[in-house]
C-alpha cells in the first residue's frame, strides 16, 4: 500500500535576499524544514518563518464525504464511457466541483497521472478517501482495459452502499430522537414549570396528593442536581466513544446487542447481508479472486459480528472449502442466501446471483425502515403525552381536590 501523501502547509516568512534587502512572502511546503530549504535555494536568508494562521471567520473547509466519492465515481465513469480522456475528465470534474477540498484533491490526482502514475497508483496516494476495494477494482480495470466498465460497477456499488447507510442512519435516529425529546421536555417542565405550581400549593396550606408530592420532590431534585445529570450524560458519551474506538470486545458486545433488538436488529442483519452480497458481487464481476475479495467484503459489512464471520469464511475458502458450505457454518446467513450462492457457484454466475440477493435485501431494509418510521411516530406522541400529561395531572390534582372541597 502506498504511503499517505503529506498535505502542503502554507507558511509566511521574512528574510534577506541576495541584494541584502528585507523581503517577505508566502510559501507552501510539506514542513518548515523543506520551506527553509526551498527559500535558501531561492537565495533568501530566512529570519522568521511560521505557519500561516487560519482566518477566524473564514470560509469553513468542506470535508470530503463518502457521498462525494460516490458522485465522483459516477461522473468519471460517465466521462470515460463518452470517450473523454482520463486527464481531461479529472480536469473537468475537478474544476466544476462545488466542494473546494474535493476539487483540490481531484486536481492533485490529475497532476499525479500527468506525472506518469496509473489511476490506481494516484488513488492509493489518497487512501484516506479511496479504500483498497476501490483501488483494487480500478487496477483490475486498467490491467484488463475495461476501466470505464469497472468504474461503472464501482459507481453503482458506492451509490447503493451510501443509500443503504442513509437508511440505517434514519432507522437508528428515531429511537434516539424519542429519548432526547422526552428528556428535554421533562427537564423543562420539572425545572421551570413545576416550581411555579409548588409556590401556589404552599399558599393553600393543604395536604397534597401523593402523586403531586412525588413530582414536586422530583422537581426539587432536578433543580438541585441538574449539573450532575448533565455531567453523567457527558461522561457516559465520552466513555462510550472511547471504548467504541479502542475496544474490540466492547464493539463485539455492542454489535451483538444491537442485532438482538426487535426491528432495529432485523434492519442491521439485512443491511449487513446486503452489503456482503453487493461487495462480493462487485469484486467477483471484476475478476478478483474469492479469497482476496472476502477480506474487503468483511470490512464492508459494517458489523464486527459479520466481519469476524466473513474472515472465518475466508480461512475456510482458502483451505479449499466451497463458499456455500462455509456460509452455512457461521449461522448468520439465511437459507435463501446460501442457496443462491450455491447456484451461483455451480453455474459460474456467482456475481449475478449475489447481485439479486443484494437487490432483495436492500429493498427489505427500505421497507423495514419505512415501517419503523411509521411505528415510531405514534410511539413518540404516546411517550410525550404520558410524560407531559402525567406532570400536568400531578399539578392540577390539588386544584381539583380544592374545588371539590369548596363545592
Amino acid at each position: 500500500m502506498a504511503e499517505k501523501k503529506e498535505e502542503q502547509i502554507d507558511f509566511i516568512w521574512e528574510g534577506i535576499d541576495k541584494q541584502r534587502n528585507k523581503t517577505k512572502g508566502e510559501i507552501s511546503a510539506k514542513s518548515e524544514t523543506i520551506a527553509r530549504t526551498d527559500l535558501r535555494r531561492m537565495g533568501v536568508r530566512v529570519i522568521k518563518i511560521k505557519p500561516k494562521p487560519k482566518p477566524l471567520f473564514g470560509a469553513k473547509v468542506q470535508k470530503i464525504t463518502p457521498a462525494d466519492i460516490a458522485v465522483f465515481a459516477r461522473q468519471l465513469a460517465t466521462m470515460l464511457e463518452a470517450g473523454v480522456p482520463l486527464v481531461q475528465s479529472f480536469d473537468i470534474i475537478g474544476k466544476g466541483h462545488e466542494n473546494a477540498s474535493m476539487s483540490e484533491m481531484l486536481l492533485s490526482i490529475k497532476t499525479d497521472i500527468e506525472g506518469g502514475d496509473t489511476l490506481a497508483q494516484a488513488l492509493r496516494k489518497k487512501n484516506l478517501y479511496f479504500d483498497d476495494l476501490f483501488c483494487n477494482l480500478v487496477e483490475a480495470g486498467e490491467q484488463a482495459g475495461v476501466l470505464e466498465t469497472l468504474l461503472d460497477k464501482i459507481a453503482t456499488y458506492k451509490e447503493k452502499t451510501e443509500s443503504l447507510k442513509k437508511k440505517i442512519k434514519k432507522a437508528m435516529t428515531y429511537p434516539i430522537a424519542v429519548l432526547v425529546v422526552a428528556f428535554i421536555v421533562t427537564a423543562i417542565l420539572l425545572i421551570f414549570v413545576v416550581p411555579v405550581f409548588e409556590d401556589l400549593f404552599q399558599s393553600f396550606g393543604a395536604d397534597l396528593p401523593s402523586f403531586t408530592k412525588f413530582v414536586i420532590g422530583l422537581s426539587e431534585w432536578a433543580q438541585q442536581w441538574w449539573w450532575a445529570v448533565l455531567g453523567v450524560i457527558g461522561v457516559t458519551i465520552y466513555v462510550f466513544g472511547y471504548f467504541k474506538k479502542r475496544s474490540r470486545p466492547f464493539n463485539q458486545f455492542l454489535d451483538r446487542t444491537l442485532l438482538r433488538l426487535p426491528v432495529v436488529g432485523m434492519i442491521l442483519h439485512k443491511s449487513a447481508i446486503a452489503r456482503f452480497a453487493r461487495t462480493l458481487s462487485t469484486m467477483s464481476a471484476a475478476g478478483v479472486p474469492l479469497v482476496e475479495a472476502l477480506e474487503s467484503v468483511a470490512g464492508a459489512t459494517g458489523n464486527i459480528i459479520y466481519h469476524d464471520a466473513v474472515m472465518k469464511m475466508r480461512e475456510d475458502v482458502s483451505t479449499g472449502q466451497q463458499l456455500q458450505f462455509s456460509m452455512s457454518q457461521v449461522n448468520l446467513f439465511p437459507h435463501m442466501v446460501i442457496q443462491m450462492v450455491a447456484i451461483g457457484e455451480e453455474s459460474g454466475s456467482i456475481d449475478a446471483m449475489l447481485d439479486k440477493v443484494a437487490d432483495f435485501y436492500e429493498e427489505e431494509v427500505d421497507n423495514l425502515v419505512d415501517n419503523l418510521s411509521s411505528l415510531m411516530e405514534p410511539i413518540i406522541m404516546a411517550i410525550l403525552g404520558i410524560l407531559v400529561g402525567g406532570l400536568i395531572v400531578a399539578m392540577y390534582l390539588p386544584i381539583f381536590k380544592l374545588g371539590a372541597a369548596v363545592g
